[in-house]
């Protein structure tokens, strides 16, 4: 082979056996860069809440408020004198529980003190008056002015975190309450450039505005892949769009609840076993409203539970909103703009539930019925949500929350839903409740993603397709549960392209199960004489076939992202059965995970020859510009090399020609044309105990292509 790559010349050997160490970037991204640029005063580095949080209890949009005013700047100095401020505010001025007597000393020593803490208002009907109680301080029975509690009404339902001046002023009278509000000031932003806001947003590109948000919920973006970062937005949608109706069920610690109770001051997070009709729509006793009457979004936690009691009453009241964006008070029909959001956890898999129930499965039984769940408009599969782990916190740029909250709440008055009907058009045979729920779900991804309206045609069909599947993967359920209703093909058309069908992953994935009791769904393909069982599309229908016929499926096949089940021995292993000569073309061997995808296939391959033959694979590749990294890389490749020699598979090492494309060609006259080379897995630290460290089959992929063809070179 010409341009060997001499892995005796590496750097590594030189510097005697010395791994270099990892180099660690000290200067911003250019996505960093572009925020502050364009942005400036509106971000800040989302690993400085954690910097500043302590052991104070507060969500985390009241320390981006004080770090908005403090810290939001790309200098580093200003970052640290910042960093201090809000810390020194902390110290001195948030109430901890164990402390609220040292605090009522200060505000009676010094008779007057400002304080952060949560309040809550409530109407003394006896007295005529509003009083507030606070939360951490523990005093209640403050008077409020009737006119802050009308410019803050969400002090009526549920509370809201404040900057108080507290006063003190003795009475003889023991009825007198001593403690007297001097002002009240929640903490979010009080206005803001939406002008601005669209112009910026032109300045980036769909990949870096996708990014900035990611960044802003407070992820790292690398550690996601597309699909993933769309998943994450999704539970951005309710604080765009009015009565947005959105369920996600899932594994635990996958961070389904932490956007609604961390992320904006117009989200209220509340216990699913905590819900009463007064609480959620109306008091019947007095008129006052509940919390779909003031806040923007109201998040059920842990809703899930197949033996929690439920209220049949709040049932129907909550059918009735989700449907009609309206309730009754007596006589008086009310209408609201809150969306809900239902968020719980799975105790199942998601074949396990295919098979023997459904993906609502896990739902209270008064909430398993086909008239409540057709009123959701998205069905999150949380099960596709890697669990949360410390590398995935970002520390790059992203926007104070308290700015990005009044933004997205400005939106709800816009509404994009038409904007795809320029290129596409929905199924004929789609209900106008399925019509709306992908309508609301477009609209709200055209907000976040592309607010200014210029995004390209093959950008729209992105969102519109994943608007559908989820409102699909409701849709599926339900006629599971109610045989009444009637299949939908759901899908699009396109001028000049025609029909597009639209599927959801775990449909792709177990379609045996999916299609379980629905007389009219295709069959699972099923191995015949003119089928290789062991193909790609027999081997991802179930468990490997044993048959193998001699014809091998010829053609281009596409995986989605977080899709399971995927393997070499399923993709590669029936065309690269009886080889002796391999030639593979991928430029990235470079990382460790790279050196490991090499590994399995070389171990693929060692496995299913005769020990006492031999096979050749020629890898060639490019190695890293960078010294110290090339050193490292050398290094596994040598080792890679000489633990294949000891299986009786020979690997040579060359530098290849051909730059980025990516090919393995046998001497049995195929050519498979690999999209990301053997890179397909996403990256995963979850260490040794995870499934996926032994399995190829457990690990999630990456969005990928592959190509079969018959060799013309006929080798």
């Amino acid at each position: 082979m010409s341009d060997d790559i001499d892995l005796t010349e590496a750097p590594y050997f030189e510097q005697g056996g010395q791994e270099p160490s990892a180099h660690e970037p000290i200067e911003q991204n250019e996505l960093d860069r572009k925020a502050n640029e364009h942005f400036a005063g509106a971000v800040v580095r989302k690993d400085l809440v954690k910097a500043v949080k302590g052991n104070a209890i507060v969500p985390s949009y009241v320390l981006e408020y004080l770090l908005g005013q403090y810290a939001a700047s790309d200098d580093e100095a200003t970052i640290q004198a910042g960093i201090d401020k809000v810390r020194g505010i902390l110290a001195q001025h948030y109430v901890h529980r164990n402390e609220s007597e040292l605090v009522k000393s200060k505000i009676r020593e010094k008779g007057r003190f400002r304080i952060i803490d949560k309040v809550s208002v409530t109407l003394n009907e006896k007295d005529d008056v509003y009083q507030a109680s606070f939360g951490s301080l523990g005093i209640t029975g403050v008077i409020v002015e009737a006119s802050i509690v009308n410019a803050n009404q969400k002090l009526l339902v549920g509370g809201v975190w404040c900057l108080c001046d507290i006063e003190y002023f003795h009475n003889e009278d023991a009825r007198v309450v001593p403690w007297v509000l001097g002002s009240l000031k929640p903490i979010q932003m009080s206005n803001f450039d939406y002008q601005g806001y669209l112009e910026s947003r032109a300045k980036f590109t769909t990949d870096e505005w996708i990014d900035l948000l990611i960044q802003s919920i407070g992820f790292n973006p690398e550690m996601f892949g597309r699909r993933a970062k769309l998943l994450q937005l999704i539970r951005l949608i309710p604080f765009v769009e009015r009565n947005y109706n959105l369920v996600e069920l899932g594994p635990k610690g996958t961070g389904k609840s932490h956007i609604y109770s961390e992320f904006s001051p117009h989200g209220m997070l509340i216990s699913g076993g905590e819900v009463t009709v007064p609480k959620l729509f109306v008091s019947n006793a007095n008129g006052r409203l509940g919390l779909v009457g003031y806040w923007d979004v109201v998040a059920f936690d842990e809703f899930a539970g197949k033996k929690k009691r439920t209220d049949k009453a709040l049932v129907d009241i909550m059918k009735n909103y989700m449907a009609n964006k309206s309730f009754s008070r007596g006589v008086e029909t009310l209408g609201a703009e809150a969306s809900m959001v239902f968020v719980g956890n799975t105790s199942h898999t998601v074949p396990y539930m295919l098979k023997h129930s459904d993906l609502f499965d896990e739902l209270p039984e008064s909430y398993h019925d086909s008239a409540y769940l057709d009123r959701l408009h998205f069905y999150i599969p949380g099960w596709e949500i890697d669990t949360i782990r410390s590398e995935m916190f970002s520390s790059g740029y992203g926007f104070v929350v308290d700015y990005i909250a009044e933004v997205f709440k400005s939106m709800r008055n816009l509404d994009y839903s038409d904007r795809y009907q320029r290129y596409f058009t929905l199924g004929s045979d789609i209900s106008t409740r399925d019509r709306d729920a992908i309508h609301k779900t477009f609209s709200g991804l055209i907000k976040l993603l592309y607010p200014h309206e210029q995004a390209t045609p093959e950008e729209i069909e992105e969102i519109l397709r994943f608007a559908i599947e989820g409102r699909k993967r409701v849709k599926d359920q339900i006629l599971r549960i109610d045989s009444t209703m009637a299949g939908v093909d759901f899908g699009y058309n396109t001028a000049g392209r025609g029909w597009s069908a639209v599927t959801t992953l775990e449909e792709e994935e177990y379609p045996t199960h999916y299609y379980r009791g629905r007389p009219s769904a295709p069959s699972p393909t099923l191995p015949t004489v003119t089928e290789d069982a062991s193909s790609p599309e027999a081997s991802s229908t179930g468990p490997k076939a044993a048959a193998v016929s001699a014809v091998l499926f010829e053609g281009h096949r596409d995986y989605t992202e977080n899709q399971r089940g995927i393997s070499f021995e399923m993709l590669l292993g029936p065309y690269l059965r009886g080889a002796t000569d391999i030639e593979l073309h991928d430029p990235y061997i470079r990382q460790g995970h790279q050196g490991r995808n090499l590994v399995e296939l070389l171990a693929l391959l060692a496995a299913e020859k005769d020990p006492a033959d031999e096979v050749v694979v020629n890898l060639f590749t490019v190695l890293d510009e960078v010294p110290e990294y090339q050193a490292k890389q050398l290094r596994m490749l040598n080792d890679i090399v000489q633990g294949a020699a000891k299986q009786g598979v020979k690997v040579n090492l060359a530098k290849d020609p051909g730059g980025h494309d990516r090919w393995i060609r046998t001497d049995t006259g195929w050519r498979i044309n690999l999209g990301r080379g053997l890179d397909i897995f996403q990256k995963s630290d979850s260490g040794w105990f995870d499934f996926g460290g032994s399995r190829q089959e457990f690990r999630q992929v990456r969005a990928f292509g592959i190509t079969y063809m018959r060799d013309a070179e006929g080798r």
